[in-house]
């Protein structure tokens, strides 16, 4: 009985234990969760077409629209003229930018002057008495001659007989000596042709100047251009008087200018046409690189996106019972960060911001702005 009893629990313990492995195994199973279809969330934009004005973006550097370059046609030493003849220094219209020494030269000038003079008067006798008619207009002449200025026109000679005597006493050619003379004389002194300032100075005060040397350059600081090159395409489009927007490298500081000169041909290396844009401004300096944004046309019925949402075989994705569609569209101009595209009816609602691994079909969902959720939003 004993061992009935002892058999009888050992089978009882040996269920017992298959029961509680399968216990234990059973509850390690864990079952895996469905994945949750994740939607994404998109910026939405409803199409609303319109007029675009394509814009050009261009660059380069500012020049003096007016620029002198100094020469000396003479020959002498650099005297002070009170202001020092060095870069940044600012001259009126008028103002003596640079004198030459010309003592020896100018009384050379006087010389001829005089004799000048002295002919004149030496047949003032014979014009009394053989010319009486025309005495009193070279007398008055005589009167108005003065040494220390420019030397006045000759009287008009009303004959042929005061012709002849006239030129025959070789007083109409001493006459254009001296006004030779007294040209090259106003060569020893080099005015501002215009208000400006001086850029570069290649001589000093003291120095020997020869005929030929550069002596610097000077420039009008209150009127710039820009050149700027543009893709043969818009030759025809651009116009001169057309409003020009140009900027700094940092952006802080805006100018308006306008477009003066559009050149007449294409450069036939790089297709381009260049345009200049006059500018003006207290701030701005010659060499000053700016941005210029020129209106080159308008384009009806157009939109403007980012480049970014524009696939390789001129689509664009759409927006359609929550699912993602691809349209065919036409561009029609591209910026460094914009396209301008045709073909997308009004009412259309596209991506605002492209999405990593958008695909024809997927779902989405539109982001609501909670302020702006009845508004729908132009594309512009």
């Amino acid at each position: 009985m004993r061992k009935l009893i002892l058999g009888i629990l050992g089978v009882l313990l040996i269920v017992g234990a298959i029961f509680l492995g399968n216990y234990i195994a059973s509850s390690k199973k864990k079952t895996r969760p469905v994945p949750e279809k994740v939607v994404k969330t998109v910026f939405t934009d409803t199409i609303e077409n319109k007029t675009v004005k394509i814009v050009i973006p261009a660059n380069g550097n500012l020049v003096a629209k007016r620029r002198v370059e100094l020469y000396a046609e003479v020959q002498g030493v650099f005297r002070s003229t009170g202001k020092l003849f060095r870069p940044g220094q600012e001259y009126s219209q008028g103002q003596t930018l640079i004198s030459i020494d010309a003592s020896e030269y100018y009384a050379s000038v006087q010389s001829a002057k005089s004799n000048l003079y002295n002919t004149i008067a030496a047949i003032m006798p014979d014009l009394r008495l053989d010319f009486p008619e025309v005495f009193d207009k070279w007398q008055i002449y005589l009167n108005s001659f003065d040494m220390d200025k420019t030397t006045p026109k000759l009287p008009e000679m009303t004959s042929e007989k005061e012709n002849y005597f006239i030129t025959g006493r070789g007083i109409v050619s001493s006459y254009y000596n001296v006004k030779n003379l007294e040209q090259r004389l106003s060569k020893y002194r080099i005015r501002a042709p215009f208000s400006g300032i001086l850029t570069e100075a290649l001589v000093t005060e003291g120095s020997l100047v020869r005929n030929g040397q550069k002596l610097g350059e000077y420039i009008d600081n209150s009127v710039y251009e820009m050149e700027v090159s543009l893709g043969k395409s818009y030759a025809t489009l651009l116009k001169v008087g057309e409003s020009v927007e140009l900027n700094n490298i940092e952006n802080t500081m805006s100018y308006l200018g306008k477009v003066t000169r559009v050149n007449g041909s294409i450069d036939a290396t790089t297709q381009t046409i260049k345009a200049f844009v006059e500018v003006k401004g207290k701030d701005l300096k010659e060499g000053m690189f700016l941005e210029a944004k020129l209106n080159a046309k308008e384009e009806r019925n157009a939109i403007e996106v980012g480049r970014g949402l524009l696939l390789d075989n001129n689509q664009i994705y759409v927006v359609r019972d929550s699912l993602l569609d691809i349209i065919d569209v036409k561009p029609v101009h591209f910026s460094d960060t914009k396209a301008v595209i045709k073909g997308v009816p009004n009412g259309t609602i596209i991506l605002a911001k492209p999405i990593p691994g958008a695909y024809a079909g997927m779902k989405v969902k539109a982001f609501q702005n909670k302020e702006n959720s009845s508004k729908s939003t132009s594309s512009n």
